[in-house]
């Protein structure tokens, strides 16, 4: 009998260490091919909320940390800076709007620092399928209509859904999660104006995450 269990906890071993080492090889060879499918995802919704011509630098690479109340929480949110010949044209900034539905709602935001957002795509959230969901671009190109618009400061009227006298649409049945997001991206692209003598002095991501 304890013969027996030794033989079978010694098959075990070997079998959780083959297992393993199969896995750590795997992973060797995969994780190059891993990591460059995720750069290209992150270029492509990069890409999404500012346009390539916007910049001829790799956003990527100009990675840096923000914290505003503006933005949404007292975190810190990545800032990917557009250059275009050397100079900052625009940025994509990842905000939150704490008021959702069903609670917060995570955005990328593309600006200049002029009030022209370029670009709004949810990251993450919880709303209600069939109705706040049309925030994502899979279901509604609702957040589309961000894109090109201009602010004219913080008291622009025109930066609301229309129930509140604005110009953005709200759904049938869900205006909390519209009302929200307009709410986010016009308090990240007023935000985004105030960063220009701000980008030198900004930590690096990694640098404190």
């Amino acid at each position: 009998m304890l013969n027996s269990m030794r033989k079978h906890g010694t098959t075990l071993a070997v079998f959780a260490a083959v297992t393993t080492g199969l896995t750590a090889v795997v992973y060797a060879l995969t994780k190059t091919t891993i990591a460059h499918q995720a750069a290209l995802q992150q270029k492509a919704l990069l890409d999404q909320v500012v346009p390539p011509e916007n910049y001829d630098n790799i956003m990527q690479n100009e990675c840096f940390l923000v914290s505003d109340p503006a933005l949404g929480d007292g975190a810190p949110h990545r800032l990917y800076l557009a250059r275009k010949n050397g100079q900052p044209t625009a940025g994509a900034l990842e905000t939150t709007a704490p008021d959702g539905y069903s609670g917060a709602i995570k955005l990328l935001v593309g600006a200049d620092f002029n009030g022209t957002v370029l670009g709004t795509r949810v990251i993450e959230h919880h709303e209600t399928p069939g109705l706040g969901d049309k925030i994502e671009l899979r279901i509604s190109d609702w957040i589309s209509f961000f894109s090109g618009k201009k602010i004219e400061g913080p008291d622009d009227k025109r930066w609301a859904v229309k129930k509140d006298g604005g110009m953005f649409d709200q759904f049938t049945g869900a205006t909390i999660t519209p009302r929200a997001v307009v709410n986010a991206v016009h308090r990240t692209a007023l935000y985004m104006e105030t960063l220009p003598p701000k980008l030198e002095s900004l930590p690096a991501c990694g640098a404190s995450e």
